[in-house]
């Protein structure tokens, strides 16, 4: 009997049954700039038509990371794309870099066509939001290193930003203003402790219904990953702001400070601030110290503006005219890289 790739568990047909359901999708996401069609060898994007004295790009890549596992557990994969991109696009933009094109790669134990394409169906939304054109990208059907039913999600953006209008933390000083841009939930981190909490804790089920929450519990955590594209550069284009900080892993205390310079901190008071419920159940359900929420979790905000302070009534304004959920945290002080969490309800 003569073997096939197919019966060592790699279905080629798939995956070109898989290429044609796309297909289609990502053209939706292509400007003027794409130059390669889907399918070749590399992605390829013309820059001669950008308007950058002296250009640099910017590129960022992330995953999802095990909020994959809830999408899994829901059978729900339209969304999770979605936060593959933000953790990418939200990263570059925090250089003052226009997201430029996307490549996405997925890695599966069995190739179900179906199923793919919802996930780029996600990762196409995304882009959508982002500004980012989808050129490339990769699905892998690897047997015996995943599961069937699972897979793993990466992807990589690039940006353009003009050298002088780079954001470093060289531009931060003290009196800066913080301005925090709200958050869509969890966005895509600190689900292993999540997944603990709900599943090993309180033996929770995703379809339950939560008063405090107005949904069932899965459609909260599934919630994607709020992407900042229009919000930033709408401000970069008007006012003076010296950095920007995506609030990611480690949440506010490791990310804050990566926007600092030797001899500054930041403090942020809490008390007019109203922490999202999904953040407090975690912490009453988990019994976690919230100083430790803060060092887990964005607790509602997703991306941090600094700001001049001569300004930052002028990007209020703004932000309150344009709709945009926000608050003001704090500001940037002397210190040593600390994040101080004022009238914090221990």
């Amino acid at each position: 009997m003569s073997l096939t790739y197919k019966d060592s568990g790699v279905d080629k047909e798939a995956g070109y049954k898989q290429v044609k359901l796309i297909k289609n999708l990502v053209k939706q996401t292509f400007d003027q700039n794409v130059v390669s069609d889907l399918g070749g060898f590399g992605g390829m994007y013309r820059l001669d038509s950008l308007d950058y004295e002296n250009p640099i790009l910017v590129s960022g890549t992330d995953g999802v990371g095990t909020k994959l596992e809830l999408a899994f557990k829901a059978d729900q994969h339209d969304t999770i794309g979605i936060d593959c991109v933000a953790m990418c696009a939200n990263d570059i933009l925090c250089q003052g870099a226009k997201p430029l094109f996307f490549l996405d790669y997925i890695a599966t134990g069995k190739l179900i066509p179906e199923k793919m394409a919802s996930v780029v169906a996600g990762v196409v939304e995304g882009c959508k939001q982002a500004g980012l054109s989808l050129i490339g990208g990769e699905t892998a059907e690897m047997p015996g290193i995943y599961q069937e039913d699972h897979y793993d999600l990466a992807g990589f953006a690039v940006g353009i930003v003009d050298q002088k209008d780079v954001l470093t933390p060289d531009k931060v000083q003290i009196g800066d203003k913080l301005i925090g841009l709200k958050s869509s939930g969890l966005h895509s981190n600190g689900f292993s402790l999540v997944r603990k909490i709900i599943f090993e804790l309180k033996d929770f089920q995703l379809d339950q219904y939560f008063p405090e929450l107005g949904q069932t519990l899965g459609a909260e955590l599934l919630t994607p990953t709020k992407i900042y594209t229009k919000e930033v550069m709408l401000l970069l284009a008007k006012y003076e702001i010296h950095a920007l900080s995506h609030i990611t892993g480690g949440g506010v205390i490791e990310n804050l400070p990566r926007s600092l310079n030797e001899g500054q901190a930041v403090y942020w008071d809490l008390a007019d601030y109203e922490i999202p419920p999904i953040f407090k159940l975690l912490s009453e359900w988990g019994n976690v110290k919230l100083s430790e929420m803060f060092n887990t979790f964005n607790m509602g905000v997703g991306m941090v503006i600094f700001v001049a302070e001569n300004e930052a009534e002028a990007v209020l304004r703004e932000l309150e005219a344009q709709d945009i959920e926000h608050s003001l945290m704090g500001e940037v002080i002397s210190g040593n890289g600390e994040v101080d969490l004022r009238n914090l309800q221990v």
